[in-house]
């Protein structure tokens, strides 16, 4: 007489194994698919000189309409590198370690003589405190000068609304 092998039912083990099979590179094709969409998000956040107003849409698919050219007016250059840009919302006040910016920038007038706002300065480590510090501001660009052949403020006068980072009521910085 033949044996006859029964067949036997997976065991516990057998069926972990299975699940584990089909369920790791499932999950792992999901979190590869989600990482392109972070990498897309950090690509497209705002940077200092990069979340100014004066970028054209990064979408290929938009097409300009074609106006006039308007004059030209000068800009800020983010630590005298780039294109200048016009009506900037952050200005890098101290290059050498970024430890002093200008944000949060709203404009009562940006011409080609010079423009003049108020936003907030924000100090790292400021009156040699550890944590970084805010300070209410008016602020004023002058000194338009051509810079590798575009128009760009090069020096910002910043005058304290208020408290003071360095017992000074008024600051001036050469941002070229």
């Amino acid at each position: 007489m033949a044996d006859r092998v029964a067949l036997r039912r997976p065991g516990m083990r057998t069926a972990l194994a299975i699940f584990a099979v089909v369920t790791v590179p499932a999950i792992g094709g999901l979190w590869v698919s989600a990482a392109g969409d972070r990498s897309d998000a950090v690509a497209d956040a705002p940077k200092t000189a990069a979340a100014q107003k004066s970028h054209p849409p990064r979408d290929p698919e938009v097409t300009a309409v074609d106006t006039p050219a308007p004059q030209e007016l000068p800009g800020v250059r983010e630590c005298g590198v780039g294109k200048p840009v016009v009506e900037p919302k952050i200005i890098t006040l101290n290059c050498s370690n970024a430890g002093v910016v200008a944000s949060d920038i709203k404009w009562d007038s940006f011409g080609a003589d010079g423009a003049n706002g108020s936003g907030v300065v924000l100090v790292s480590g400021a009156a040699g405190a550890g944590a970084p510090a805010s300070f209410p501001a008016r602020l004023r660009l002058y000194d338009v000068t051509k810079v590798d052949g575009m128009m760009a403020f090069t020096g910002i006068e910043v005058s304290y609304t208020g408290a003071t980072p360095h017992a000074k009521a008024k600051e001036v910085y050469t941002i070229a």
